[in-house]
């Protein structure tokens, strides 16, 4: 029979050379490897207001008791750009309520969105609070923690009763009179390799609590306000906390420069002070 001038049988063939063509490429391609997806690895530099905000890591809502994360919070606004879930390192893992001004995170992601653009984007979708300061492609090996080299932490201390508006929240109010001198003499005794033990929270004894630091100073900025600055290679939790509460102690009078020196080489916490707020700690540069 035909339909429409044309054998109808014909139609009844083409499904039987689909088939053999197929089965042909399949044999032709037998031992063959085929690109996976590609793989791109960024560099983030970014900043946060940590008051509002569980600390950096992800944790359980049960531990958070509510409160975000600031990986959690980036995470989530990476993996809306890019269309896949994202996992990202940072260089420091602050506590509850520090800042950064320059925190290094790194991630691999398929997505082929340029990396200035892949800025915009996620911004559009992070809270006022959390900013990306700079992306950018790196090289396949780079690790924002393992490739890092040296960590710069500041606390900043206002000695007013109304910081300025640039450090509100950002600052600890403490108008008491400090003996700048006896700070800066206490903290020279941190300079070089030691073990700080006194200084960590929750030590664990299957870690070493040695560190190095390369610089600890504190610069009066004006009368109204002072900074402690310190870099090491890297820190233990609440570190730079313990050293600021216990160079305050220095500083009211409480210690002398050499009960801090000693309370350092004991390498227990019960020596030392205590750990000063977490809201005048900035992670403030990464160096690699």
């Amino acid at each position: 029979m035909r339909h429409g001038g044309k054998p109808a049988c014909r139609s009844n063939f083409e499904p039987r050379l689909v088939v053999r063509a197929s089965r042909a490429a399949a044999q032709r391609n037998v031992g063959r490897t085929f690109p996976s997806l590609i793989h791109r690895r960024l560099r983030l530099t970014l900043g946060y207001r940590g008051t509002r905000y569980a600390g950096w890591a992800t944790q359980s809502p049960s531990r958070t008791r509510g409160r975000p994360t600031v990986q959690a919070t980036l995470e989530a606004a990476l993996a809306s750009a890019v269309g896949h879930p994202v996992r990202v390192t940072a260089a420091g893992r602050t506590d509850a309520g520090v800042h950064a001004d320059a925190q290094v995170v790194s991630f691999e992601t398929s997505s082929r969105i340029a990396s200035d653009g892949l800025r915009r984007v996620v911004q559009r979708r992070l809270p006022e609070d959390v900013w990306i300061v700079d992306a950018a492609d790196a090289a396949a090996d780079f690790d924002a923690r393992r490739s890092a080299l040296r960590r710069w932490y500041r606390y900043a201390i206002c000695r007013d009763s109304s910081p300025p508006a640039v450090w509100q929240g950002r600052c600890l109010v403490d108008a008491r009179p400090l003996s700048l001198d006896a700070m800066r003499t206490a903290a020279r005794s941190l300079l070089g390799r030691h073990d700080f033990a006194s200084f960590v929270t929750r030590p664990t004894v299957t870690r070493s609590t040695e560190r190095s630091v390369l610089a600890a100073d504190w610069l009066e900025v004006s009368p109204a306000l002072l900074l402690f600055e310190i870099c090491a290679d890297a820190y233990l939790k609440k570190m730079v906390r313990g050293i600021v509460g216990s160079l305050l102690w220095v500083g009211d009078g409480h210690w002398t420069p050499e009960e801090f020196a000693t309370a350092l080489a004991r390498a227990d916490r019960r020596a030392a002070g205590p750990n000063a707020p977490a809201a005048g700690l900035s992670l403030v540069r990464i160096e690699y």
